[in-house]
């Protein structure tokens, strides 16, 4: 699965299209497949951690 990742503050040239796992649900979860999603500018602000 492909996802965008943002590792640094900065603009969108911080966004980076990275290969991760695939996600597993859980008991009394659903797993979404999702095709296009939007950003904002303040999120480019915010980086965030692969866990």
């Amino acid at each position: 699965m492909r996802a965008v990742q943002i590792t640094e503050f900065g603009g969108p040239e911080v966004l980076t299209v990275v290969d991760v796992h695939e996600p597993e649900t859980g008991p009394g979860r659903t797993l979404h497949d999702v095709s296009a999603a939007g950003i904002n500018y303040a999120d480019t602000h915010h980086p965030r951690r692969a866990h």
